[in-house]
């Protein structure tokens, strides 16, 4: 599974460390899911989406679709 979190992040001007901060996971954690590395829960999924103002099913992308 792809995503556009790091785009999105970096967009909105934010290092992985305010990311992190504001979503009260690890900056490793973003790291791993930006590099592709680790799929989130659902509920991180919902969090990450929100907080970069759009919906889980524009941020991550199914390979294959």
């Amino acid at each position: 599974m792809k995503n556009r979190i790091k785009e999105l992040r970096k967009s909105r001007g934010e290092r992985q460390e305010d990311l992190a901060a504001a979503l009260g996971v690890s900056r490793q954690t973003i790291i791993a899911i930006e590099n592709d590395k680790y799929n989130p829960t659902l509920e991180l999924a919902i969090k990450l989406a929100r907080h970069l103002g759009t919906t889980v099913e524009e941020l991550f992308i199914l390979e294959g679709d």
